[in-house]
């Protein structure tokens, strides 16, 4: 992490000069002017100072959000094939999302083919059907779903997806929190 280049940024953010930085932080020009390039490394509490005088946490500030990916190409996914259960795939469309607060997945499935089932949880699930035909079945309850359609539930049952046609049934599945 370039320190400096941080302050920098933050403090062009909030349209300060270094002038006006250094009298809110009662430090010089030249210090944060030294600490912007990387030649002068503030301590804990005069850093402590510097952002709070920008607005910002030490906590905020030294959290790695902004490099986390955010876009995803093919070969980050995970795929998983199922020939047995499934007679297709599920595909974590996030990579690590069980550390998020929500998971979603895109679940292919073939020909007689079911997703595992999912116990009752606290969350949330929604799906989108792609393509093909599912049923959704909640404890004893089967409820088809077409192609454009969608289903959201609060899962107090177990449930799972089921393919209600020959073809390959294509959704999109995401549950929160996660729990694939």
């Amino acid at each position: 992490m370039d320190i400096g280049e941080k302050l920098r940024q933050l403090r062009q953010q909030r349209g300060l000069t270094q002038e006006e930085l250094a009298d809110r932080c009662e430090l010089s020009k030249g210090f944060i002017s030294q600490v912007e390039r990387n030649l002068a490394s503030p301590s804990i509490a005069t850093l402590t100072d510097m952002l709070e005088c920008l607005g910002v946490s030490l906590a905020a500030f030294f959290s790695d959000k902004d490099g986390e990916k955010t876009v995803f190409a093919p070969q980050d996914l995970f795929v998983k094939e199922d020939t047995e259960t499934l007679h297709g795939s599920v595909t974590w469309l996030v990579p690590n999302a069980q550390k998020n607060d929500m998971e979603p997945i895109l679940v292919e499935l073939g020909e007689g083919g079911e997703s595992w089932p999912v116990p009752p949880g606290e969350g949330e699930e929604f799906g989108y059907v792609l393509s093909g035909s599912v049923y959704l079945v909640v404890g004893e309850k089967k409820t088809r779903v077409k192609p454009g359609g969608s289903f959201c539930i609060h899962p107090r049952e177990t449930h799972y997806l089921k393919n209600a046609g020959r073809t390959k049934a294509r959704v999109i599945w995401v549950c929160t929190p996660p729990s694939f």
